[in-house]
């Protein structure tokens, strides 16, 4: 919580020296903080708390997490690209727009410290950085060492991640705040920024000391302590856009489209210089397709094209959605969508998901008040709406203003498997990583297994995949010791494997198979094993034969054969050979009373 407190309030300052408001600047700030720990368990609470004095837990922690979420979906953009004040001051040449690069890493660095660390939330800080100091031209050797440094939380008792040995993540620790006095310079010091020898506090006995006041404190007769001043970047020709976007993988009919438009916009120039008449062409531009396949670079480019051509001043892109053009009540939309319009206004206003404008009285009301922009101010800004083609279609549909003024339509395509490898190399080498073959192959085979739904995020697809191997890497490579920068570099298979492999074998051991409860089932059969017994009844069955025993036979004057039974008579008759057989048991013989016959009748008496 403290560490973010304390980045928020040196971009703040590096913000108002650059001629912006620290408000801004911290709602920034949070916004980028808020995207990249979005993944880390409890971060929420962590993130409102840093934004109170105190550092107090919020007590709504309903109100908490919509909050952080909401920043965090707004954000998200910002882990692969520049912040809208940051592309501000690029577009501007502001000699402070690469200190304010560094103040986002620092930001970067503090997010990984909110909640719970994960290896997702190690990732997204380490590309997002990489981002904004790109964007900056800012270019070191390799990324300042580690977003996990000391005081980060990551890799250290109590953090939910077993502790680490040092280095502990092979991921940027950022140096400190070079522009302020007297700053410390070891990983992971802090700076209070109530401390006056540190914010430039004025006091007794402090002049000519470190601790002097900065640019934001310095009266009059004092001279700021400035870094050294970074040149700035000139802005870059037509011809040179033009390269970068054919330099861009895939989008073959999205570069034939720019081509075109760029023609045109040529041919009119020089019909204007001619004197001769030429036709209203709008110059808003409607881009269809899905996640991921490069619209808002190309609107990036589009705005330095049009800069180039000399139809805007600044070319700069300001990127929105519903959520940033929509308020919570009728007529507050109005005064929203213009605000924002006025930051596009020399530049690109880039509505991403425009169709989320259609269908209530809100985005109505913010699509009318775009259409008046529009039309006040249509030479010095350009309206590039995007979005799914059949919501698309709807949504011009909705308002004959936006018809008439959308004329060109380009549509960005999915890209193939081949061009997603180009992809995932390129950002792996952007933020200095290797892919090895094996890796290679391996997400290869994962793409040919994966859907081409519309919540495939195609380029944004491979970025995720980027940033979840990195983080794995950092977490395979967290107990080696003297690691040499092609390990720091590499990417292997292991790395993009979903399970790690190392707490696989322990998850599974030869006592977790044995407890089965396998040894019962066969003792299951157990019960049927007096089935067979279940015969044994039966057995009586043979002295069934016993009424049929010729009892009289053995009484003595009367002829063999001779019986009052007349159903011993009729059973025992037809086999006069059995005779012998009762003869030669006596003890039947020898009962005291003879079984009666079925008529209710007894034996014969002497």
């Amino acid at each position: 919580m403290t560490q973010l407190r304390e980045a928020v309030d040196a971009l703040a300052a590096i913000a108002e020296r650059a001629g912006l408001t620290g408000q801004q600047a911290r709602q920034e700030a949070l916004v980028f903080a808020a995207a990249i720990a979005e993944a880390a368990p409890r971060a929420a609470v962590d993130w409102v708390a840093a934004q109170t004095p105190a550092g107090s837990a919020p007590t709504d922690l309903g109100a908490a997490n919509a909050a952080f979420f909401d920043a965090a979906s707004r954000g998200r953009k910002f882990r692969g690209a520049p912040t809208t004040l940051l592309s501000d001051l690029v577009a501007s040449g502001s000699p402070l727009a690469p200190d304010y690069a560094r103040a986002l890493t620092e930001v970067a660095s503090a997010a990984c410290s909110l909640g719970e660390p994960t290896l997702r939330v190690a990732g997204n800080a380490s590309v997002a950085a990489a981002a904004q100091l790109q964007a900056a031209q800012v270019h070191p050797a390799r990324l300042p060492d580690g977003l996990g440094a000391p005081g980060s939380g990551l890799g250290q008792a109590g953090s939910g991640m077993p502790p680490a040995a040092s280095p502990s993540w092979p991921t940027p620790s950022l140096t400190p705040f070079p522009w302020l006095t007297g700053a410390p310079t070891g990983p992971g010091s802090t700076i209070d920024p109530a401390d006056p020898s540190r914010s430039g506090g004025s006091g007794p006995g402090n002049a000519g000391q470190p601790g002097q006041p900065d640019a934001l404190t310095q009266t009059a007769g004092a001279a700021p302590a400035e870094p050294p001043a970074t040149p700035p970047a000139p802005p870059k020709s037509l011809e040179e856009l033009l390269a970068e976007l054919d330099a861009m993988i895939g989008l073959e009919r999205v570069k034939r489209e720019v081509h075109q438009q760029v023609a045109m916009l040529k041919i009119e120039a020089k019909r204007k210089d001619a004197g001769l008449k030429s036709p209203d062409i709008t110059r808003h531009l409607v881009f269809v397709g899905n996640p991921g396949t490069g619209k808002t670079t190309v609107a990036r480019m589009v705005g330095g094209i049009y800069q180039a051509l000399g139809l805007l001043p600044k070319g700069q892109l300001v990127e929105v959605d519903r959520s940033e053009l929509v308020a919570g009540y009728l007529g507050q939309t109005a005064i929203k969508t213009a605000e924002v319009c006025q930051k596009a206004y020399g530049g690109v206003l880039f509505v991403d998901e425009a169709y989320a404008l259609s269908g209530d009285q809100y985005g109505h009301e913010a699509v009318n008040t775009l259409v008046k922009e529009m039309e006040d101010h249509r030479d010095d800004l350009v309206v590039i709406v995007a979005g799914y083609p059949d919501p698309m279609v709807v949504f011009i549909a909705q308002n004959p203003g936006l018809a008439s003024r959308f004329k060109t339509v380009i549509e960005f395509e999915d890209y193939t498997d081949d061009e997603l490898v180009q992809i995932l190399h390129k950002l792996a080498a952007s933020a200095d990583y290797t892919v090895t073959p094996e890796a290679q192959e391996y997400f290869r085979t994962v793409l040919a297994d994966t859907p081409r739904t519309e919540a495939f995020g195609n380029g944004r697809y491979a970025r995720n995949t980027l940033e979840e191997a990195i983080g794995r890497q950092a977490w395979r490579l967290r107990d080696t010791e003297d690691l040499t920068a092609d390990q720091l570099r590499e990417l292997t298979v292991a790395d993009f494997t979903p399970h790690s492999p190392t707490p696989a074998p322990e998850a599974v051991t030869p006592e977790a198979v044995t407890p089965e409860p396998a040894a019962p089932e066969p003792a299951a059969p157990e019960p049927a094993a007096p089935e067979p017994a279940a015969p044994e009844p039966a057995a009586p069955e043979p002295a069934a034969p016993e009424p049929a025993v010729p009892e009289p036979a053995a009484s003595e004057g009367e002829p063999p054969g001779a019986t009052d039974d007349p159903s011993a008579t009729s059973e025992e008759g037809p086999e006069p050979g059995t005779e012998p057989e009762p003869a030669a048991e006596p003890e039947p013989a020898a009962e005291p009373e003879p079984a009666p016959g079925p008529a209710g009748g007894t034996g014969p008496k002497e």
